[in-house]
């Protein structure tokens, strides 16, 4: 097929293939993704079902527990040696009894209070299921008050506590009768369940599992990295009350977890079980890969089937577009050959028309250009002598006035420095008299921080001192860059002139570029001063530009001794190890309107003023650039302008 050289914005074969791809891919795309994320909620509910059935059966574990604590509890509260040393408070044998019943009980400790509340015994296991006990000596132990009211009238009281470290106490508070149904005391039986209960249902069962306090925080868990978990992934599922299932990876494992909830008594936590999803996510794996396979087999046939169509339909269109881009550029007319029957050889016959017309057309607009190239060069060379000359006459006003304006705020903050250091010394004195014959003020004294005051007092007016003679001195440069005199003819110091304009551009220079003078002794020169200061700030401006980050610049000058053919010269080197230009961009720096940088940043009027200014002076500039290395422009200045001597003759 024809290729063209340009191209269009709107591609028919893109378009076609665009069609195929919508009508195609698209949907196949959306039912496979839509069947994958089923399948993977399928299995994500079905695990959801298997982990619920493994908390119910751990449920049932704890219902044991509580049903064995009753059973216990029943026969322990009727021994009738136990009715008897509660009633007369006998904490020792008390100890004795319940570390008998504690030997062969599934609990982790037994207390036993009197009638009124007061700890009497505590037995409990140790971390090596060793029983130790307590007995209160001196300080009175008391069983809670609201837990005894609630003893009045019930049976018994179970209750979750979670305020010991990684490990849950399941308990039960129970009141104690005598024969007679008398109150006699309380007994209370506590089960823990820890990471060791929770290794124990986890080598059984396959699982991993966490306990959870209703708040979301991990209490304890079977793994180390699940005791890590961040509280946010819990909340958010617990936030959800269709679905306490979320994800979590262990070691690079994926894990799908249920929160179950568990109630013991008036407590509520919740149990955590995961299972492993590998198999899961393999199968996923496999299904995303048969669809990546089709759809890239499908691609590939619409891709194919798209080429074929572009070949067979646009074969046409193509042949046509490329005989008419030929004839854009040709300067004779080759006329057409109709081959196609359809809308399209109606269009062929009419461009054939319509090309003998443009041919004629074209060869009058050709001396039409040629005519107006010669004008529109002069109009640009009048038009850049205009712009610089009112461009130095309001540049020159508005600066002098800027300058007039700021000197006197300045010259006023830079006198006034030299009173306000004396003030500050005569209130620092002030206050250290104050302080000698005053010593209650000392607190105020290290509260007001004027030991700090009066060490940073004289480095801040020292700084504004600095910024004011900094800023003195640029408005100096700026008075001797814009004197509206310097309009005039009159013998100048270039170094002088060439330092000024370092000064103005000390804000784009300072901390980025470092600024290296070699001044040799030079003559005067007699010159038009502003001009001269405008081509030495466009160079100068135009080499910091060209830096970008960090650089340097060197700034010279050398005396060119007099001969028989010239008068005496002045040599002036600025150089920049900026970007440099190439060959091309050299050969066109002076051209009117010029310019590499992008729009709305140059006018491209610069340099060929510059060059201009030179000129008129009988002057000359030189220029050598290397890309990546930097640039240096020469600019030869004679004493004694050409005009001048004219103008004695």
């Amino acid at each position: 097929m024809t290729r063209l050289r340009g191209k269009p914005k709107r591609s028919l074969r893109t378009i076609l293939i665009t069609w195929f791809f919508m009508f195609s891919i698209v949907p196949l795309a959306f039912l496979a993704y839509y069947s994958v994320r089923k399948f993977e909620s399928a299995i994500d509910h079905e695990l959801s079902l298997r982990l619920a059935g493994n908390a119910r059966e751990i449920n049932s574990v704890l219902e044991d527990y509580r049903q064995s604590l009753q059973q216990k509890r029943d026969r322990y509260i009727k021994d009738p040696n136990v009715l008897y040393h509660l009633s007369v408070g006998d904490g020792a044998t008390a100890k004795d009894i319940s570390a008998n019943w504690l030997s062969s009980d599934i609990a982790s400790s037994i207390s036993l209070y009197d009638r009124e509340g007061k700890l009497l015994s505590s037995v409990f296991k140790d971390e090596k299921k060793e029983i130790r006990s307590f007995v209160p000596t001196a300080d009175k132990v008391l069983l809670n008050e609201t837990y005894r009211n609630h003893l009045k009238d019930r049976e018994d009281l179970l209750l979750a506590d979670f305020n010991t470290e990684k490990k849950i106490s399941l308990i039960l508070f129970s009141r104690i009768n005598t024969t007679s149904g008398r109150l006699a005391g309380f007994i209370e039986q506590m089960i823990e369940l820890d990471r060791d209960f929770l290794i124990k249902i986890k080598n059984k069962l396959r699982l991993e599992l966490m306990m959870i306090k209703d708040s979301g925080a991990v209490v304890a868990a079977s793994s180390a990295e699940l005791s890590g978990i961040k509280s946010e992934i819990i909340k958010n599922a617990l936030s959800s009350e269709s679905n306490l299932f979320f994800d979590f990876d262990i070691k690079g494992t994926p894990f799908g977890f249920i929160l179950y909830p568990i109630e013991w008594g008036k407590s509520k936590f919740y149990l955590a079980l995961g299972a492993t999803k590998s198999e899961a996510k393999e199968v996923l794996k496999n299904v995303n890969l048969a669809f990546l396979t089709v759809v890239g087999a499908l691609i590939v046939l619409i891709i194919f089937t798209g080429l074929f169509a572009a070949n067979w339909i646009l074969r046409p269109i193509y042949e046509l577009l490329s005989r008419l881009q030929n004839f854009e550029s040709s300067d004779t007319f080759i006329e057409l050959p109709v081959t196609n029957q359809t809308e399209i050889g109606l269009l062929t016959k009419s461009f054939n028309e319509i090309g003998k017309k443009i041919i004629q057309v074209r060869s009058d607009l050709k001396k039409k250009v040629k005519e107006l190239e010669g004008a529109n060069y002069e109009l640009k060379d009048t038009q850049a002598k205009l712009v610089h000359s009112a461009k130095m006459v309001s540049l020159g006003q508005l600066v002098a006035g800027v300058a007039h304006e700021l000197n006197n705020p300045i010259s006023f903050i830079y006198s006034n420095m030299t009173h306000l250091r004396e003030y500050s010394q005569k209130l620092i004195e002030f206050a250290h008299e104050c302080l000698a014959k005053n010593p209650d003020l000392a607190e105020k004294y290290r509260d007001y921080e004027i030991d700090y005051i009066e060490k940073d007092m004289p480095k801040l007016i020292t700084s504004c001192e600095e910024g004011a003679r900094r800023t003195k001195e640029i408005v100096l440069g700026l008075r001797n860059f814009s004197r509206l005199e310097e309009a005039k003819l009159k013998e100048i110091d270039v170094r002088e002139a060439l330092d000024n304009t370092l000064n103005l551009l000390q804000g784009e220079i300072k901390n980025r570029i470092q600024i290296h003078r070699q001044y040799e002794t030079v003559p005067g020169v007699l010159c038009y001063a502003n001009q001269i200061n405008q081509v030495f700030m466009n160079i100068l401006s135009n080499a910091v530009q060209a830096i970008e980050g960090s650089g340097q610049i060197w700034v010279s000058t050398t005396p060119i001794k007099s001969s028989a053919a010239k008068d005496g010269r002045v040599q002036i080197s600025i150089q920049d190890s900026g970007k440099g230009m190439s060959a091309e961009v050299l050969e066109k720096i002076f051209d009117p309107f010029f310019t590499t940088k992008s729009i709305g940043q140059g006018t491209g009027l610069g340099l060929s003023i510059s060059y201009g200014i030179i000129q008129n002076h009988g002057g000359e500039i030189q220029v050598r650039s290397e890309v990546g290395v930097g640039t240096e422009f020469i600019i030869i200045i004679p004493t004694i302008p050409p005009f001048n001597k004219k103008m004695d003759s």
